[in-house]
């Protein structure tokens, strides 16, 4: 198969043309089916591939039908109303950190991933192991991190601001306070605003009337604001700024037994993307939203069999358990305290639409994430770039941007039968609180994470590989870094599409118009950030390299294409 044509471009071309013409084009979503009336309790069938589900069948059950206002649509001044209050209250949940109908940008200039979850059961160390696993995920999220424990029927918790050794290595109390053989643990990331409130530090542990819950949660649900504003409605207060506060509430007010169908009722009015897992006095749930956008994998560990759940594989690894396979889209697994899975189908099954940034940047490359290995497909990446867009007049050596973009960089040079060499070695002990009072400061900054190699860089023609731009400004700092060296020539390659849209299921990303592949065409971003010539990975070779899985995969943030329309716009408070 021919290779596809190229985002490939040298400085000194044609004028820039805008990339904004990318509109978003907003699929029709799925029809919720109802539970199965031939069903007692309000529990679909169970997977056809998996066990069935050992629930009560004698269960009574009520749905909770969604209500929502239409005095609005008939009333224009209370629809003016409801806007105005709609967005006074999307400025102040963004000032308290949450997603409020935007998603913030942080200093990096990287896209982040802002969550990962670890459960186990039927391990006395479950809490000492499910803090070994969120240092693996550590990755993942860096600024807040909780476990919660059951021990005897009693759920216990601990969370904190800060990395997972900061919240639990620096007071070996917390984790001697959380026995127990089942846990489950969360690391976050979160805009700026969030960062410092220890309210929003996951798991979230809750009473209602029967019992105690406790959930961690991966993704970012698009109705949040809808489901936020009829809770608020109905009389519901909130404690946080988080999405995942809204699946609580859900849970408590639902009027199903047992707790199962309860989830169930809670998760078939969410919408996007949603990995969550659940610790009760005597159950641990895993649950993945029906398109399944972000991962969530079960093993068991090789001592005891103890089951365990995890965002990545990693984290398995580290805690000598197997992979046994992944949470399917649509499914929900429940173990009970002897370590018995039950599955059943949550919601009625759809395309698959993983996240494929997860395999350009946010898993390790040591993990398997969607049944394929990560540093495969980033060399695979690094390999198709190679081909169809060497460099103009050649190259002397090929370097990573570190650490994400090392395996593709390794694929682009062994294509490319150009050396390869580590050029910048980035700094592990820089933290993100250092302070940058001036521009000039700034531009130093990156220094102190990155160091260029004089020796391989020095009057050389450099091909630099990345995993992805997104607002640019650091890919300029590299590419004046490696100049400042000695380098002749710096030739930027992306191991990705160009990035055009803004993502709504769990990743922080900037608003579309400050995405600089929006605002321009590859020669505008090329003289930009200052290369020589710049070119992307082509959405087309994306795609032959994912084989015939490509289409289930989400692309949105190339495309803007959703698969499912974020819904914040839509939300309808009644206005007294």
């Amino acid at each position: 198969m021919a290779a596809a044509p190229a985002h490939a471009a040298a400085a000194a071309s044609s004028p820039s043309r805008r990339l904004s013409s990318f509109a978003p084009q907003q699929r029709g979503h799925a029809q919720r089916c109802p539970f199965s009336p031939s069903l007692p309790n309000p529990l679909r069938q169970p997977c056809h591939h998996v066990a069935p589900s050992a629930l009560d069948p004698s269960s009574s059950s009520r749905r909770l039908v969604p209500v929502y206002s239409s005095s609005a649509a008939q009333n224009p001044i209370l629809w003016h109303l409801q806007q105005c209050q709609q967005q006074q209250l999307q400025g102040e949940r963004a000032a308290e950190g949450g997603h409020g109908g935007r998603i913030e940008w942080n200093e990096d200039d990287k896209l982040r991933e802002e969550c990962g979850v670890v459960g186990i059961l039927g391990d006395p160390q479950a809490s000492r192991l499910c803090s070994l696993g969120l240092h693996a995920l550590q990755h993942r999220g860096q600024e807040g991190a909780g476990i919660v424990s059951c021990d005897q029927g009693k759920l216990k918790s601990v969370t904190g601001l800060g990395l997972v050794s900061e919240v639990f290595g620096s007071d070996p109390s917390r984790l001697d306070s959380l026995t127990g053989d089942s846990a489950i643990g969360h690391v976050r990331y979160s805009t700026a605003g969030a960062a410092s409130s220890p309210h929003n530090v996951q798991p979230f542990l809750a009473g209602y009337r029967f019992g105690h819950v406790a959930v961690a949660h991966n993704g970012n649900l698009v109705n949040y604001s809808v489901l936020r504003a009829r809770l608020e409605e109905s009389g519901s207060i909130f404690n946080t700024s988080s999405d995942t506060e809204v699946v609580l509430h859900l849970i408590a007010i639902s009027k199903t037994r047992p707790f199962v169908a309860r989830v169930v009722e809670a998760c078939e009015q969410l919408e996007g993307a949603y990995s969550l897992l659940f610790l009760t006095s005597d159950k641990l749930i895993a649950v993945r939203d029906p398109y399944g956008f972000r991962p969530l994998v079960m093993g068991r560990r090789r001592a005891n069999g103890a089951v365990v759940f995890a965002s990545e594989t990693c984290a398995l690894d580290l805690i000598d358990a197997d992979y046994e396979r992944e949470v399917n889209p649509g499914e929900l697994l429940v173990v009970d305290a002897n370590g018995k899975v039950s599955s059943l189908c949550l919601m009625p099954h759809r395309d698959r639409q993983a996240c494929v940034f997860e395999h350009i940047y946010f898993a390790l490359p040591n993990s398997v994430v969607f049944g394929r290995p990560v540093h495969r497909e980033r060399y695979n990446f690094g390999a198709t770039l190679a081909t169809e867009s060497p460099v103009p007049g050649g190259a002397d050596v090929v370097i990573p941007v570190p650490d994400s973009g090392f395996f593709a960089a390794l694929g682009y040079a062994e294509k490319s039968g150009l050396p390869f060499q580590q050029g910048l070695i980035r700094s592990h002990y820089v933290g993100r609180t250092f302070i940058q009072p001036s521009q000039e400061i700034r531009d130093l900054g990156v220094r102190l994470k990155l160091a260029p190699v004089r020796g391989i860089l020095e009057g050389k023609r450099v091909v630099v590989v990345d995993d992805s731009i997104v607002r640019g400004t650091t890919s300029s700092k590299i590419v004046r870094l490696i100049r400042d060296a000695g380098a002749k020539e710096v030739h930027m390659r992306i191991a990705s599409p160009p990035i055009v849209g803004s993502c709504y299921y769990g990743v922080d990303t900037p608003r579309s118009e400050e995405l600089i592949s929006n605002r321009m065409d590859v020669e505008g971003v090329c003289r930009e950030i200052g290369s020589d010539s710049l070119a992307f990975l082509s959405l087309d070779s994306l795609k032959v390299s994912l084989g015939e899985e490509a289409p289930t995969y989400c692309h949105a943030c190339f495309t803007q294409n959703y698969p499912v329309p974020p819904k914040e716009n839509e939300v309808a408070r009644a206005v007294l």
